[in-house]
């Protein structure tokens, strides 16, 4: 076994869970911030059919739209997206990167009832709907590089370790078994767990500091992040007309998340001063999980031509699966020293661990209005509630892998971090004999509370729309461009003054539908 060399001694920052990934504030509003979707008619109007009834999107949004169905119908569609981003490192040099995908955005089913015209009940009719819909897309890659000084650099974040909590990594190390990163920090000869010199009698002092070695000049910083996967809901749901004037829906979802990611973060330095040379840091991540959801909606005809919608949807709970692994690579000018083994290069790996948990996304709210303009269209807009500071990440100790560890820091810093926020939608379609065109626009509200300026992470829609529509046919062509900005830090520290890096992302995606009226 390599000899402990004292003069390789950085702090790890502590804190983690007990296993080697720990759940964050991040990973709630993953799960929270939605997207419209649907078949391409609703894309191209930008997801605001709250209130305009017989959208195969009214499944996912307001099913008392599902009343205003005549004829049954099905469908189904296939989309693409090309995805980009440009970061940059406190401002440095921006890096661009991409992520493209194929996905299906929507399947679905409605089978409709109409009572006769001379039929004098008040329940007129009704639909019943089921169907799959995209509600999230995760595939997202960035890429940032730069520079940072010493006291903004990861080893800065290394030396704020708390020490107390580093009692099990020499055992990590000896028995060449680790489970988390501060055990791959040790092993990586970054780390190492000091005894004040009035201790050295005792053999079995505990370690009551952290020695570290300062860097010089310019450190060269970056990372790689690639996200993949996508949340999907399959629904089952009922819209009822009574007198052509009122109608009412409601619905069941049932959540289906698959989420991936792999980050690379690396550091290194060019100095005959200093032994080290850099390090690689690597993790993957892959969650899996399972939900399930209620809404219930109204809309109401106050003229032919004026429709007032509202829906309402319950916080979708959750059941989470983690499964996670990281490695250390690190790189050393070889440097001996009597007694002590020449230390160069050094990899390490955690054991693959995995873990269950529950998350509970937040209570929703939707209003619309819609104006139909006879047989040439019609004006639709939407407003929706969502407030990310409710929602909560728990334990699962009724999982496989689970256990009952607290999470009373992780929501405290949620409800911190997130606030109340409104959506806003609006679309158009013009009807030209068989043929449909749609423009559309959506705003997502930004979900943090303290944002400074001009760093909006606010996302933007621009959706357009080309159908054609006939008796038992029809062919629908959307596309949608989305904006966003973010911000990231690969590390906190307490001043902080963390490094952070802009990450700008845009993506297009166009999707077609076909469907058939019956």
């Amino acid at each position: 076994m390599k000899k402990r060399i004292l003069w390789l001694c950085l702090a790890l920052a502590v804190g983690q869970a007990g296993h080697a990934y720990a759940q964050a504030p991040d990973d709630a509003l993953r799960y929270s911030r939605l997207q419209f979707g649907g078949p391409a008619r609703t894309q191209g109007i930008a997801g605001a059919n709250v209130a305009l009834g017989a959208d195969f999107g009214n499944l996912t949004s307001n099913p008392a739209g599902l009343g205003f169905y005549q004829k049954s119908e099905a469908h189904v569609g296939v989309g693409v997206g090309i995805g980009s981003s440009n970061s940059s490192l406190n401002g440095s040099n921006k890096v661009n990167d991409n992520a493209n995908s194929v996905n299906v955005p929507s399947i679905g089913l409605v089978l409709a009832t109409r009572r006769p015209d001379n039929d004098q009940s008040y329940w007129r009719g009704g639909a019943f709907a089921l169907g799959f819909t995209r509600l999230a897309d995760f595939n997202v890659a960035s890429n940032y590089s730069g520079s940072v000084t010493d006291n903004h650099s990861f080893f800065q974040y290394l030396r704020e370790g708390d020490v107390s909590q580093l009692s099990n990594v020499d055992a990590q190390y000896r028995n060449n078994q680790y489970t988390n990163i501060d055990g791959l920090a040790y092993g990586g000869y970054l780390t190492d767990l000091l005894v004040k010199r009035r201790n050295q009698n005792n053999p079995n002092a505990p370690a009551d500091s952290i020695g570290t070695r300062n860097r010089v000049g310019d450190i060269a910083q970056g990372e790689r992040i690639v996200s993949s996967g996508s949340m999907s809901q399959f629904d089952l749901g009922y819209g009822g007309n009574y007198r052509d004037k009122l109608y009412i829906g409601l619905g069941v979802g049932i959540v289906s998340s698959n989420y991936r990611q792999s980050r690379d973060f690396s550091e290194a330095e060019n100095t005959a001063s200093t032994p080290f040379v850099n390090l690689l840091l690597h993790d993957e991540l892959h969650t899996t999980g399972t939900g399930i959801n209620g809404r219930l909606g109204l809309i109401y005809r106050v003229a032919n031509a004026v429709r007032l919608g509202a829906s309402v949807q319950t916080p979708t709970f959750m059941r989470m699966t983690d499964t996670y692994s990281t490695s250390l690579n690190t790189n050393f000018t070889p440097q001996g020293q009597t007694g002590a083994t020449i230390i160069s290069n050094v990899y390490n790996s955690t054991v693959p661990g995995t873990y269950d948990y529950t998350i509970t996304t937040p209570f929703r709210a939707n209003g619309g209005v819609a104006v139909v303009i006879g047989k040439y269209g019609f004006l639709t807009g939407d407003v929706e509630y969502v407030g990310y500071g409710q929602a909560r990440i728990n334990n699962d100790p009724n999982g496989a892998n689970g256990d009952n560890s607290s999470f009373a820091a992780q929501n405290q810093r949620i409800q911190d971090l997130y606030r109340n926020t409104l959506n806003f939608r609006v679309g158009a379609e013009g009807r030209f004999d068989i043929f449909r065109a749609r423009l559309g626009f959506a705003t997502y509200g930004d979900p943090y509370k303290t944002t400074s300026a001009g760093n909006s992470s606010a996302q933007n829609f621009y959706t357009v729309g080309l159908g054609i529509r006939q008796k038992s046919l029809f062919v629908d062509l959307a596309g949608v461009y989305t904006t966003v900005n973010r911000y990231y830090s690969p590390y906190t520290l307490n001043s902080g003054q963390e490094p952070v890096a802009a990450v700008s992302n845009s993506r297009f995606t166009t999707s077609v539908t076909a469907g058939l009226a019956f």
